[in-house]
């Protein structure tokens, strides 16, 4: 079996083309592989954890493959990225179908609020699910630099969105980028040798290409 670089976790929720071959056009060099094998998953040098769906299906379908254990341990020691439910599934609770998460992180997913959906200028009534295009802003420590996977990524640059849920961490240190729909959520965590984004970069034109590259190229300290 050649090495795999970049292990893309398919359990099998949501069409994962489109993170391949994003991920193959800024990484030509590199082995790009969509796989539900656990041993490929924890062979590999990078791991991306993208999905789409509701999250009870998918926490039962990671786990119907064997996928938890590896999923789980590149998060924890490797370059790991997680794109859209693959954000959410970090966290311990989904209020989409009362389902637990895979708890590396304290915190809620919550459902966008019926109460909340008005435009703050025209009052005009927003949509759930959130879909299209938003300005996502970078968050630091005070002091400190954008994360590394910001570089060349202007603040404020627009990315594509399809969801109806997002995350509340209990600790907002790992709160590394927000989008405004209309309160502010939270669409980027980073810790250590992790980071995941509510957004798909993998259809947000220059500006998700560059994120990608930056994850791609990314040496993280050992957490």
């Amino acid at each position: 079996m050649s090495k795999i670089d970049i292990a893309v976790v398919d359990y099998g929720m949501g069409n994962l083309r489109s993170v391949s071959k994003a991920l193959e056009h800024v990484a030509p060099g590199k082995n790009v592989a969509v796989t539900s094998n656990p041993d490929e998953v924890a062979s590999a040098e990078r791991v991306v954890f993208p999905g789409q769906g509701a999250m009870p299906d998918c926490i039962r379908e990671l786990d119907a493959r064997g996928l938890r254990a590896a999923v789980m341990d590149a998060a924890k020691h490797k370059p790991f990225l997680g794109i859209c439910i693959g954000l959410q599934m970090l966290f311990e609770h989904s209020e989409e179908g009362n389902a637990a998460g895979l708890g590396l992180f304290k915190g809620n997913v919550k459902r966008f609020a019926a109460v909340d959906m008005f435009d703050n200028q025209g009052g005009d009534k927003l949509k759930v699910p959130h879909m299209g295009w938003n300005q996502v802003y970078q968050v630091c420590a005070t002091g400190s630099q954008p994360h590394v996977l910001w570089q060349g990524i202007e603040d404020g640059a627009r990315f594509y969105y399809v969801h109806s849920y997002y995350v509340q961490p209990e600790n907002e240190s790992i709160i590394s980028g927000y989008s405004n729909y209309p309160k502010r959520f939270t669409c980027a965590i980073a810790k250590d040798n992790l980071f995941a984004v509510q957004f798909h970069p993998e259809k947000s034109a220059n500006a998700g290409l560059q994120l990608l590259s930056n994850f791609v190229n990314w040496s993280p300290k050992s957490p």
